[in-house]
């Protein structure tokens, strides 16, 4: 039988180098490997639909999946993971001295659905009570006006959510006209030192480690998704795909904690990599679907529904493609 041709499109990751490579390939399959930045997979993968394999954004992917209408079904790949305390900025100048006194302010996000957002939502509810109506929304682009929604919102009448085309976030932020905002890259008016810019965690790695400490929860942002018309012809693909990102992670991983030679620019990288095993464990980045992904995809579950944004609370088998993941070991 001739390899079935895939295109697979991701953003460039050390944990997907081997398989844009050619070092790991996937079984089955003859591979085209795209690397592009996330905002444009999202666009072309949701709305085109242009790529066999995709990563793809989870909030956006959840709330497609509630309500019926995901063109891709994911696999449990965790391309993108982070802690979400760095993603807030504020001004310095109205009384944010932590995250309690965000109720009431006006925040401005790129996408109220977006996953970065929703994770940092649903700690604010869960560690000090603040509901999302506590708050005022603004949404739009980060830099440049006219983002818009991956899906139609889901939200009550009502919802305190407005939407600025006219000018930019990092703008808004730097004129006074939001209080905070939320948003997985920095804002230009913070990379400039603008005087009453900050972010509401300067030490942010000890708020995020005392987060994992008591929670267990690394927070996903984007899975390995395929175009369900893809899957229904060839089943098999998501056990061959999920192998595939396995082993290219293990050889990233394996990189990391090489110590003859450095693999990595970075002075440190080993007592930084050292640091992260002793709060995280040897596996700090889990694909599939062990007790620790598990907790994190449900809790992300009951923040997607809590939030207006899936219509319904899914299960964590229900997000993925029927494959062996738990049971394929490199």
């Amino acid at each position: 039988m001739s390899p079935l041709p895939l295109t697979i499109a991701t953003w460039d990751y050390d944990r997907t180098r081997a398989l844009q490579d050619g070092r790991v390939t996937v079984e089955g399959c003859a591979v085209n490997h795209l690397t592009m930045p996330v905002e444009e997979c999202f666009e072309r993968a949701f709305f085109h639909g242009e790529f066999e394999v995709a990563e793809i954004g989870f909030s956006p992917y959840l709330i497609s999946l509630s309500r019926g209408i995901a063109p891709y079904v994911a696999i449990p790949v965790f391309l993108s993971r982070m802690f979400r305390h760095s993603a807030v900025y504020i001004r310095t100048d109205r009384g944010i001295n932590g995250p309690q006194d965000l109720r009431g302010k006006r925040i401005g996000v790129p996408e109220y659905q977006m996953s970065a957002v929703m994770w940092f939502r649903g700690f604010l509810r869960d560690e000090y009570g603040i509901s999302v109506e506590d708050m005022e929304w603004v949404q739009g682009g980060l830099e440049v006006p006219g983002r818009r929604d991956k899906f139609p919102l889901n939200l009550p009448d009502g919802f305190p959510l407005t939407t600025r085309h006219d000018t930019s976030l990092s703008e808004l932020l730097a004129a006074g006209e939001i209080d905070a905002l939320m948003s997985a890259r920095r804002p230009s008016c913070f990379v400039e030192g603008h005087q009453h810019v900050a972010r509401l965690f300067p030490d942010y790695r000890q708020a995020e480690q005392t987060y994992f400490r008591k929670t267990g929860i690394f927070p996903i942002m984007h899975a390995v998704g395929i175009r369900r018309d893809v899957l229904e012809q060839s089943p098999w693909l998501a056990t061959s795909l999920y192998k595939a990102f396995a082993q290219a992670k293990a050889i990233a991983d394996a990189d990391l904690a090489e110590t003859t030679a450095l693999k990595v620019g970075l002075p440190w990288v080993t007592a930084e990599f050292e640091s992260t095993v002793n709060v995280m464990g040897p596996d700090f980045w889990p694909y599939g679907l062990g007790a620790g992904n598990r907790r994190t995809l449900e809790t992300m579950a009951r923040y997607s529904y809590e939030q207006g944004l899936a219509t319904r609370v899914i299960d964590a088998d229900e997000m993925f493609a029927t494959g062996t993941f738990n049971e394929t070991r490199i």
